[in-house]
C-alpha cells in the first residue's frame, strides 16, 4: 500500500508521488470492497496534479494564443504534426496556412471562416500536438489553451496512426477538457454541520455512498447536502468537486483515405470510431465533414420576420438546437428582452401564426419568427 501522507510535496517530490499512487491504482483490482479505496488514491492524484499545474503557471510565459473569436462558433482542428491539418483548413476556409511535407510546419494560430448553410464558423489551425502536451512539451500547454476556448475539437487522424487517437484524446483529458461527455446533474451545497447528507434520483450503479462521502472527505468537504441526478463514477464526482472541467463537443476525422486500402481505412474507423472519413487533398468527404460540423455544433436556422412583410428566407438567424424566444432576443439586440410583448411563430406552432407570450418558448429548426416589441 501506498503510505498516507500529507499532499503538501516538494516540487521534486511531486511526480514521484503522482506515480506511486498511479501504480497503485493500475494493481488494485475494482470491486465493492476497493472502491473506496480507489476513491481515495483518485482524489489524491487529482489533487497532485492541480498543484503541479498551478505551479507551472507561476513560472515563465504560459498564455495560449491570442485569439478572438467570430462567427456562429469556433472549431479547432487538433492533431499530431504532418496529418494534415494545414491543408484541411485551406480547403474547408480562405485561410492561407502553411503546408509543407514535414512536422511542425505551423507555428501559430492561424484562423479562417467557413461559411455553410448561413453559418460563419470560426476554424482554427494550430501546432501539432505531441506527447506530453498537457504538461507543456511542444507548446502543448497554448495549443491546449485554444481548445478549451473553442466550440468544437475536430481530431483529425491520420488514416495510418489511428493510435494517435488515444494518445490525442489523453492529452485533451489531462487538459481538463471533458469531449462529448454531458456535465452530470449533481449539486453539492457546503452545509456548517451535520456530515454528508447523499440523495438521489436515480440508482447508483457505478459508486456508493460510502465512497462519495470518502472522496468528499479528501477534498476537506465535510458537511455538505449532496442530490445526485445521474449515474455518476468517481472520475466525474471529482470533476465536479474541482469544476474546472469544460465540457466541449468534439469530431473524429480520417485523414489520407485516398491513398489507403479500404482494410486500412476500415482498422481506422474501427480503432477512433470516426464520424468522418477524408482526403483533404483531394477533397473527397469534405462536403460531409462540412454538414457533420453544422450538425454537431447544434446549429439550426430560425427566419425573421416583420409585421406586415414576408420572412426573408435567403438570411437565416443561426441559432443552437433548444434556444428560446429570449435567447433569440438576445442575439438580435440587447434591449429586445425588455421590450417584448409576444411572439407570432410559423413552422413547429400548433397553429401557424401562433401568438406566444413566454421568452421561455423553445422554438425550432427553421421556424419563422416574428417578435411584436414595445
Amino acid at each position: 500500500m501506498v503510505r498516507d501522507t500529507k499532499l503538501e510535496q516538494t516540487k521534486s517530490d511531486m511526480p514521484s508521488r503522482i506515480k506511486e499512487f498511479e501504480e497503485e491504482l493500475a494493481k488494485t483490482k475494482y470491486n465493492k470492497r476497493t472502491q473506496g479505496h480507489i476513491g481515495i488514491i483518485k482524489a489524491k492524484i487529482a489533487q497532485l496534479k492541480e498543484k503541479q499545474i498551478q505551479r507551472k503557471k507561476g513560472k515563465g510565459k504560459t498564455d495560449g494564443y491570442t485569439v478572438k473569436k467570430s462567427g456562429d462558433a469556433s472549431v479547432i482542428i487538433v492533431g499530431f504534426p504532418s496529418v494534415g491539418k494545414s491543408t484541411l483548413l485551406n480547403k474547408l476556409t480562405n485561410a492561407e496556412s502553411q503546408v509543407a511535407h514535414y512536422a511542425f510546419t505551423t507555428l501559430t494560430c492561424i484562423p479562417g471562416m467557413l461559411n455553410y448553410k448561413h453559418a460563419k464558423i470560426q476554424v482554427l489551425d494550430v501546432p501539432g500536438i505531441v506527447e506530453g502536451a498537457a504538461s507543456g512539451r511542444g507548446r502543448g500547454r497554448e495549443v491546449l489553451s485554444v481548445a478549451v476556448n473553442s466550440d468544437l475539437v475536430m481530431f483529425v487522424i491520420d488514416v495510418f496512426d489511428p493510435g494517435h487517437y488515444k494518445k490525442l484524446m489523453k492529452e485533451v483529458r489531462a487538459a481538463y477538457l471533458r469531449v462529448n461527455e454531458e456535465k452530470p446533474d449533481v449539486t453539492i451545497k457546503n452545509k456548517s454541520k451535520g456530515g454528508i447528507s447523499i440523495g438521489t434520483t436515480v440508482k447508483l450503479t457505478k459508486i456508493d455512498n460510502e465512497t462519495i462521502v470518502k472522496v468528499l472527505n479528501q477534498f476537506r468537504i465535510m458537511n455538505a447536502d449532496v442530490l445526485i441526478r445521474n449515474d455518476i463514477d468517481i472520475d466525474q464526482l471529482i470533476d465536479l468537486i474541482e469544476g474546472n472541467k469544460k465540457y466541449v463537443k468534439g469530431l473524429v476525422v480520417i485523414n489520407k483515405i485516398d491513398i489507403a486500402t479500404e482494410e486500412q481505412i476500415a482498422k481506422a474507423v474501427r480503432e477512433t470510431n470516426a464520424d468522418v472519413c477524408i482526403s483533404a487533398g483531394t477533397g473527397k468527404g469534405l462536403e460531409e465533414l462540412k454538414e457533420a460540423i453544422f450538425q454537431r455544433l447544434g446549429f439550426m436556422r430560425v427566419y425573421c420576420k416583420e409585421q406586415g412583410k414576408k420572412a426573408d428566407l435567403n438570411a437565416p438567424l443561426i441559432m443552437i438546437q433548444g434556444s428560446t424566444i429570449g435567447d433569440m432576443c438576445d442575439k438580435l439586440h440587447r434591449d429586445f428582452k425588455k421590450k417584448f410583448r409576444y411572439s407570432r411563430i410559423w413552422g413547429s406552432s400548433k397553429f401557424p401564426g401562433q401568438a406566444i407570450r413566454k421568452l421561455d418558448h423553445e422554438i425550432k429548426d427553421e421556424d419563422i419568427v416574428e417578435l411584436i416589441l414595445d
